[in-house]
């Protein structure tokens, strides 16, 4: 007869195996922030029913998995050093991570995952996402959790997923641009120190600029007479 500990192991193993794929990514609507949407699907190997899904989600950007035009290497030195250097620098990066709870489902089903992103080009993230003119982004989707199913006997069983479930999808660069635009249209937005956003501020009164444009482009067109 089983022990106990050896009749939980059995319920542990009978676990539904599950597999995950990106079926495909979009600007989301209506968002109060920037945020795109990737579309998961599950699938239980064995068709059984999953009572439901506590999925801890790690979103990283595979680097490595795409080719550069010599702009966006240009672009990308601040973010992984001169391209000379790649074959030691270059390297995933992570963009989000989120906790998704997937309803009850038989067989499969395809759940949300809503990436948020940002112009904080502090983030190595923004920096990277910017610099590329156009093509795709190598997406990794590195997934953990809990899931809940029934048992032989039907009563509730639960059992961890470990981290060495993945899917991977490649979203176009024009999808995140359509995601920043719907909110930023045509502009960018940096971050600076209050002591640097007052001094420009400063500037733009004693020279009666009317917006942060002329500002900068003013600032720009002196510092390349300089260079000149």
């Amino acid at each position: 007869m089983a022990s106990p500990a050896q009749a939980g192991a059995a319920a542990v193993a009978s676990a539904p195996e599950l597999d995950f794929a990106v079926e495909d990514g979009y600007a989301l609507r209506h968002t109060m922030a920037p945020t795109l949407g990737l579309a998961v699907r599950v699938a239980s190997g064995d068709g059984r029913p999953v009572r439901s899904l506590a999925l801890n989600v790690q979103l990283r950007i595979a680097a490595t998995r795409r080719a550069y035009a010599p702009a966006e290497q240009e672009r990308l030195v601040e973010v992984f050093g001169a391209p000379e250097a790649w074959g030691r620098n270059l390297g995933s990066l992570l963009w989000a991570t989120s906790t998704v709870n997937v309803p009850p489902f038989a067989g499969e089903t395809v759940f949300e995952l809503a990436v948020p992103c940002t112009y904080d080009f502090e983030v190595a993230s923004a920096k990277y996402l910017h610099a590329l003119e156009g093509g795709e982004v190598p997406l990794e989707l590195l997934l953990s959790g809990t899931v809940f199913y029934a048992g032989s006997g039907g009563g509730l069983q639960v059992a961890s997923l470990p981290w060495d479930r993945e899917a991977q999808h490649r979203l176009p660069v024009s999808v995140w641009r359509e995601t920043m635009a719907q909110h930023f249209g045509d502009s960018a937005w940096l971050r600076l120190r209050r002591d640097s956003f007052d001094r420009l501020y400063a500037y733009r009164t004693r020279h009666a600029m009317l917006s942060w444009e002329d500002v900068l482009a003013d600032v720009l067109d002196r510092a390349e007479r300089e260079e000149a």
